[in-house]
C-alpha cells in the first residue's frame, strides 16, 4: 500500500513549550487514520504542524516521498493537504457558494469549480439549500459541513480533519461522521483528530494514542478499541 503522508521523529515548540516531543505516524492512501488523546496531548498540533501552522524544530514530514518540512502554508496546501481546523474557521460574512468558492483557491478553470461545487451539494445537500446564506448564520452542524466542503473544494489528496464533533449536538455527531465516511468511501484519505475517541476508532482503519507529545499506542482501530488502556482512559469504561 502506497503510504501517502508520513511524519519521522517530529519535534514541535510553542516558545518554550515541547508540544510535540519526537512522533512517528504514518497514513496510507485511502485510509482513515486517528490520532486518539486527551486535551493537550499534541493532537492538534500535530496537524498544524503537518499543514506549516506550527514548524517543526526537528524531525521529518514527507508527502507522497517528498520531504515538506519547512515549506510554508500555502505552499504544502498547493501540494494536496486539505486542513479543516479546530472550531471550523469559514468566513463567517461570506455566503456559502463565497466560502466554497474560496477553498477551490488553486483552480483557474471556472467549469471545474462549478462541477466542484455541485459534487459538493450532493455530499452536503444541506448546503445547496444554504447556498446564498452568511457562513455566520448557518447552524452549528452546517458550519461544520461548509468547513469540510471548502477543504475538498481544492481536490486534497489527504484531508487533516481536527475535532469535526467538537460543540454539535450529540444527534448531528452521527451524522457528521457518515459524511467523514462517504468522504473517504469518494477516495479521499483523512487524518482524523476527535475527542470522541469510540465515533473515532468506529470509522478508522488506523490509530495513534498521544500522551504529552508522544505516541504511545498505535495498532488497528478494532484492536485499539479492545485494549484495556484504551477502554478505561478514553472510552470511559470502568
Amino acid at each position: 500500500m502506497t503510504t501517502i503522508l508520513e511524519l519521522s521523529g517530529l519535534h514541535t515548540y510553542y516558545g518554550h513549550i515541547h508540544a510535540l516531543k519526537g512522533i512517528d505516524v504514518r497514513v496510507d492512501e485511502g485510509e482513515i487514520v486517528t490520532l486518539v488523546g486527551s486535551n493537550g496531548a499534541g493532537k492538534s498540533t500535530t496537524l498544524r504542524t503537518i499543514s506549516g501552522i506550527a514548524k517543526a524544530r526537528f524531525g521529518k514530514i514527507t508527502l507522497n516521498g517528498r520531504d515538506i518540512t519547512g515549506l510554508r502554508p500555502h505552499e504544502i496546501a498547493g501540494l494536496g493537504i486539505g486542513h479543516v481546523p479546530e472550531g471550523r474557521r469559514i468566513f463567517p460574512l461570506l455566503s456559502v457558494r463565497e466560502n466554497l468558492e474560496i477553498g477551490a483557491w488553486n483552480v483557474r478553470d471556472r467549469g471545474l469549480i462549478a462541477s466542484r461545487m455541485e459534487e459538493m451539494f450532493v455530499l452536503f445537500p444541506r448546503l445547496k439549500e444554504r447556498i446564498f446564506q452568511k457562513g455566520g448564520t448557518l447552524s452549528g452542524g452546517e458550519q461544520q459541513m461548509l468547513a469540510m466542503a471548502r477543504a475538498l473544494m481544492a481536490d486534497p489528496k489527504i484531508l487533516l480533519l481536527d475535532e469535526p464533533s467538537m460543540g454539535l449536538a450529540p444527534v448531528l455527531v452521527e451524522g457528521i461522521f457518515d459524511i467523514v465516511k462517504r468522504i473517504n468511501e469518494r477516495g479521499t484519505t483523512i487524518l482524523l483528530v476527535e475527542q470522541n475517541a469510540l465515533m473515532a476508532l468506529e470509522v478508522a482503519r488506523r490509530g495513534y494514542v498521544l500522551q504529552t507529545g508522544q505516541v504511545v499506542l498505535s495498532d488497528a482501530a478494532h484492536a485499539l478499541m479492545n485494549n484495556d488502556m484504551v477502554r478505561k482512559v478514553y472510552l470511559g469504561e470502568n
